[in-house]
C-alpha cells in the first residue's frame, strides 16, 4: 500500500502540474468518445493500453466484463450503459476480454466456485459462452480457454444489443460496437470483424476503416 500513497504524491508532484489544464478542463464536465467495457482483472489498464488521456474514455469493468441482458431489474453495468450512451453520448462502445481470464476459467469449471457463491452467479451470464464451444468442440476445459474468452465478448456484445439506448443508438447509426480481446503477454489486441466473422489482429480489422 504505501507505493499507492507515494504514487499518489508523485501524481500530485510531477503529474498533475503537467496536465493542469486538462484537469481544469474536465473538473465541471466529461465528454467521453468511447464506453470501454472490460474485466476488473489487476492487469488490465484501458488506459495504458489504449494510451488514452483523462476523459476520453468512460470506463466499467466487472470479473469477466459481463454485460446483463437488460431487464426491469437495475444493475450497476444496466446504469452505466444507460448513462454512457442517454446522457453523455459515447459513439463508440468496446467489450474488451483478455487472456487468461480467471473468471473464464470459471465459466469452464463452475463447480470451482462452489466457495464463490456471487462469482458463480454473476458468471451465469457467460455460461452460454462456454457451451457453445462445448458443442463445438465436443469436450471443454482449459485449453479451450482461449476460444472461451472470444465466444464470451461475442455473448456480452448480444446482450449489449438488448439495452434500449444502444438498441436506439444503433438503430440512428450514432454507435459502433467493438468486439476486442487483450493479449497480456504480448500487447496484442486482437478485434472481431463483423465480414470475416472472425477475430483479426487489430491493424487488419481497422485497417480499411
Amino acid at each position: 500500500m504505501d507505493h499507492v500513497i507515494s504514487g499518489v504524491a508523485k501524481f500530485q508532484r510531477e503529474v498533475f502540474p503537467n496536465k493542469r489544464a486538462v484537469f481544469k478542463k474536465l473538473a465541471n464536465e466529461q465528454n467521453p468518445e468511447v464506453l470501454f467495457i472490460t474485466c476488473a482483472d489487476s492487469r488490465i489498464d484501458p488506459c495504458l493500453v489504449t494510451q488514452t488521456e483523462p476523459g476520453e474514455l468512460f470506463i466499467c469493468r466487472n470479473a469477466g466484463n459481463v454485460v446483463p441482458p437488460h431487464s426491469d431489474q437495475t444493475g450497476g453495468m444496466t446504469a452505466s450503459i444507460e448513462f454512457a450512451v442517454a446522457a453523455l453520448g459515447v459513439s463508440h462502445i468496446v467489450l474488451c476480454g483478455h487472456t487468461d481470464c480467471g473468471a473464464m476459467k470459471g465459466a469452464i469449471d463452475p463447480d470451482s466456485l462452489e466457495g464463490l457463491p456471487h462469482v458463480k452467479e454473476w458468471l451465469g451470464h457467460c455460461w452460454h459462452a462456454a457451451d457453445k464451444v462445448r458443442q463445438r468442440c465436443g469436450h471443454l476445459g482449459n485449453d479451450n480457454l482461449e476460444e472461451v474468452t472470444r465466444e464470451n465478448v461475442l455473448l456480452q456484445l448480444e446482450h449489449l444489443r438488448s439495452h434500449p439506448s444502444v438498441v436506439a443508438g444503433l438503430r440512428e447509426g450514432n454507435i459502433k460496437l467493438h468486439g476486442w480481446v487483450y493479449n497480456i503477454g504480448t500487447g496484442e489486441v486482437e478485434c472481431y470483424d463483423e465480414e470475416k466473422l472472425a477475430f483479426v489482429p487489430m491493424k487488419q480489422a481497422y485497417a480499411k476503416k
